[in-house]
């Protein structure tokens, strides 16, 4: 089995043949992990989890969408997270590359659903965009050896990657570190510890090499995989092995 532990099936671009991927995900022993943006997002991804074997979901509010989270959505929040396919709250986080949010609403939003996440003993999944230091200081305050965290597409720094990993925070990585100018991210999957290392595609975005320009879905995690196998110099087999683990203890799937 293999665990792709970020992806987006409630996007529109996956509006006319859902039901085909979903098959190709089945035929390849893949587990696809849909995450939310928003409350709309969170209720689409439910519906999608109960059709589909091969899903499970988080739910949450993403940074981008927190200036319009209801004043309430701590409630609405629990309610979703309960549905028994749901592993976690996400994704959540801070982008300051876009500012689609001000950052303090973004914040506040962050540290609201952070909240939700340990009243409900859930890991959170967390999305990070030129908002390292804060995403750290707001995780080191109120999240890390309380709830277990995985930040997604990490995109951080060498430096920044050796304090997470010292604090056991998980990274997913995706077809970024098949991208010419992913260097960076080269260094990070080098160091980064196998044990806190997870799969994903974030489809239908970051399509990774040699399929750049398609969409992206789970299928093309073979890319990753045999890169993180070269970068690490070690097997295939192994990378699908402890990153699947990872995501089955993470998230508690069976």
């Amino acid at each position: 089995m293999i665990i792709d532990v970020h992806a987006h099936y409630d996007d529109e671009a996956f509006a006319t043949d859902l039901e085909d991927v979903m098959a190709k995900l089945k035929e390849e022993n893949i587990i696809a992990i849909s995450s939310s943006s928003s409350i709309e997002s969170s209720k689409e991804n439910i519906e999608i989890a109960k059709k589909y074997d091969t899903i499970y979901i988080t739910v949450g509010i993403h940074p981008h969408e927190a200036k319009d989270a209801p004043n309430d959505f701590e409630d609405v929040l629990f309610e979703f997270a309960r549905f028994e396919k749901n592993v976690a709250i996400g994704e959540i986080g801070l982008d300051y590359h876009y500012d689609f949010s001000p950052r303090d609403v973004q914040k506040e939003v962050f540290i609201r659903q952070i909240e939700v996440a340990k009243a409900l003993n859930l890991p959170i999944v967390v999305h990070s965009r030129e908002a390292h230091k804060e995403t750290l200081d707001i995780l080191l305050e109120n999240a890390v050896g309380k709830i277990p965290v995985l930040i997604h597409c990490y995109s951080g720094s060498v430096e920044m990657s050796r304090i997470l990993r010292k604090h056991g925070i998980y990274i997913s990585v995706g077809g970024v570190v098949t991208f010419q100018n992913a260097k960076k991210l080269i260094e990070v999957v080098k160091e980064y510890p196998l044990e806190l290392l997870m799969l994903e595609t974030d489809s239908p975005y970051l399509t990774p090499h040699p399929h750049r320009g398609k969409r992206n879905d789970s299928t093309y995690l073979k890319y990753v995989i045999q890169k993180i196998a070269q970068i690490k110099e070690i097997s295939e087999d192994l990378v699908i092995e402890k990153t699947t683990q990872n995501a089955k203890n993470f998230f508690g799937i069976k």
